[in-house]
């Protein structure tokens, strides 16, 4: 199965985490969205180190991140600079989304 996750806040780190491990201890795959005040999270190493697990693939919203003024130069390389059609391709992809 592949679960999507589009996070639009920086308020549930610790919820992307958690949810993100326990399906990839499971065989899933994820996939991650980062758009609005979620590309906040972009900063915070906690949250992109997702990136390096096997199974994860992310992107973000450019517009969103500029809007923002996020720091996006630090952007792990795997991450996936983008827009609103990553989030697209995401929603079809993905068997089941949660947002967060």
């Amino acid at each position: 199965m592949k679960l999507g996750i589009l996070v639009n806040t920086d308020r549930h780190l610790d919820h992307i985490v958690g949810i993100t491990k326990a399906a990839l201890s499971r065989g899933h795959e994820v996939i991650i969205f980062s758009m609005d005040t979620g590309t906040r999270l972009l900063e915070n190493p906690a949250f992109t180190d997702l990136q390096k697990l096997d199974g994860v693939s992310m992107s973000y919203c450019d517009h969103s991140a500029k809007e923002l003024g996020v720091n996006a130069e630090g952007v792990q390389e795997g991450i996936v600079c983008g827009s609103q059609y990553n989030n697209a391709e995401m929603n079809h992809n993905a068997d089941k989304v949660i947002v967060l």
